[in-house]
């Protein structure tokens, strides 16, 4: 995973933790996660919250189904 820059704000730095945690095959926490921001950012950052909401549409088909494993 490439560093972060240091002005990079801090919704793009989980952005980008959460694509890597994806990526490399844990797609069910990645998407907890970014439900977890989405939440907290609904009402304090819409641009942020529209993000994490496209990051968890893109993902969560991939993830496994509740209960599974």
């Amino acid at each position: 995973m490439s560093s972060a820059a240091p002005d990079a704000p801090l919704g793009d730095i989980l952005l980008r933790s959460l694509e890597e945690l994806a990526t490399t095959g844990d797609v069910d926490a990645a998407c907890r996660l970014a439900g977890l921001a989405c939440a907290a950012m609904r009402h304090s950052d819409i641009r942020q919250w529209k993000r994490f909401n496209a990051f968890l549409h893109r993902w969560s088909s991939r993830a496994p189904e509740p209960g599974a494993g």
